[in-house]
């Protein structure tokens, strides 16, 4: 459901507030071999999570990425989607339409539009401290 770049965006989000967790900055290379992402790609995607506020980024020989421990739960995994994919998850058409809407819907309209409002529902009520715990304790993993 979700572009690779907001894939990415998320395990990077996840990963980097584990490491917030211990106070401990992420340089760009180690975030990248931890989800799995090329460098130049990851490079893209952080700098849109930096611009939007998710994360911080510090230059320099002990610099990299990080978030605001304070901030940790209070940020939602809609915000990291808005980000890197906007709204569009949540108002797009499920085959594709441009015109399919509720007075002129497509043949899956109404079910994918439960979907849809199930989605926004979940990735509204995750922060990241939520994610990031299960990963900071060994419980989840965000690499194969």
């Amino acid at each position: 459901m979700f572009s690779k770049a907001c894939e990415y965006a998320i395990k990077a989000s996840i990963y980097v507030a584990s490491q917030s967790l211990e106070d401990k900055r992420v340089t760009l290379k180690d975030i990248a071999a931890e989800i799995d992402s090329p460098v130049a790609f990851t490079a893209k995607i952080l700098q849109q999570l930096v611009r939007d506020d998710i994360m911080q980024s510090t230059m320099g020989p002990t610099g990299g990425f990080q978030i605001e421990k304070s901030r940790i739960d209070v940020i939602r995994l809609a915000e990291i989607v808005h980000a890197i994919d906007g709204d569009e998850i949540f108002t797009r058409c499920g085959l594709g339409l441009k015109q399919c809407n509720a007075k002129k819907p497509c043949p899956v309209h109404d079910k994918f539009s439960v979907i849809r409002d199930d989605l926004r529902r979940v990735v509204g009520n995750i922060n990241l401290f939520e994610l990031a715990s299960g990963l900071y304790v060994g419980l989840t993993f965000i690499k194969r």
